[in-house]
């Protein structure tokens, strides 16, 4: 079957500090996104078929789902916001050791901890890369990331893709990601809170970003982010009108608790009109 958008990685259980419990991983939150964008999209995921299953019947109708059986399925206790999130890993599904058949337009690899094949067979006319989960790994004694230098099959991988966006805070352990991707001619965006957005393609701008007033949860706006920036490159749309229109979809995200709040094309465009004037280069 053919998609339009197909991500690879651990869909995560998320428990937070308030004793909630929720669909986690870039996977998720990017699928979902490109969904309410009116694309066809495909999660490609590892872990427990029935506990996933059942973490992600609320968007049945909206993502396809395609789960490699696993002893477990990842689990992270995560708390606080921001630069000031910590997580620690309850559970690891393991690597998806698979090397799979994929029919897509767009394919975002989205590891959380190196678990993403870095071959696959079939079409993707755009390939995405949200790359600092091929510098992490987790201490299984301590629950704990660490993170390490990537290895020549990561940096080969980011040279075969069209685009790739990161967070500031891991932009050093990925630098090397960054550079070679850069240079293969990837355009490179890199993340920064309610900082300037950073683009490299390949001379370095700088896009502010509109101040939100009284967020309510940023969990995953950095992949949703990712995504809307993914689906405007691909469309070909330039790298400030793609981080502008990702960074209203980040914001229409912020304003809700939880993936209810990732926002369809109107309402990422109303998002867009309030801040006509707000959001350009530095």
């Amino acid at each position: 079957m053919h998609f339009d958008y197909t991500t690879v990685g651990h869909v995560t259980i998320d428990l937070l500090d308030d004793g909630s419990r929720r669909a986690g991983g870039t996977a998720f939150y990017s699928a979902l996104q490109a969904a309410r964008l009116g694309l066809r999209t495909l999660i490609v995921t590892q872990g427990l078929p029935a506990e996933i299953e059942q973490l992600l019947e609320p968007y049945r109708g909206e993502l396809g789902l395609r789960i490699l059986p696993a002893p477990c399925t990842t689990t992270l206790l995560t708390a606080g916001s921001g630069s000031d999130r910590a997580q620690r890993v309850l559970a690891w599904a393991g690597p998806i050791a698979e090397e799979l058949a994929l029919d897509t337009d767009i394919l975002h690899l989205a590891p959380i901890a190196r678990e993403t094949p870095s071959r696959w067979r079939g079409p993707a006319a755009f390939v995405g890369l949200t790359p600092q989960g091929l510098v992490r790994q987790w201490d299984h004694s301590a629950g704990e990331i660490t993170h390490f230098q990537p290895d020549a099959a990561a940096v080969a991988l980011a040279e075969h893709c069209h685009a790739l966006v990161v967070n500031q805070a891991e932009r050093a352990s990925c630098a090397e990601l960054i550079g070679a991707a850069g240079a293969a001619g990837a355009l490179v965006a890199v993340t920064d809170g309610d900082a300037p957005v950073t683009i490299l393609a390949p001379a370095v701008h700088r896009l502010q970003v509109p101040v939100l007033h009284e967020p309510v949860d940023d969990l995953g706006a950095g992949d949703v982010f990712a995504a809307a920036f993914f689906v405007c490159v691909s469309e070909g749309r330039s790298a400030l009108d793609a981080a502008r229109f990702a960074n209203a979809a980040a914001a229409v995200r912020m304003h809700g608790a939880g993936a209810d709040s990732i926002g369809e094309r109107g309402a990422i465009k109303a998002r867009l009109h309030s801040t006509a004037g707000a959001g350009g280069w530095l």
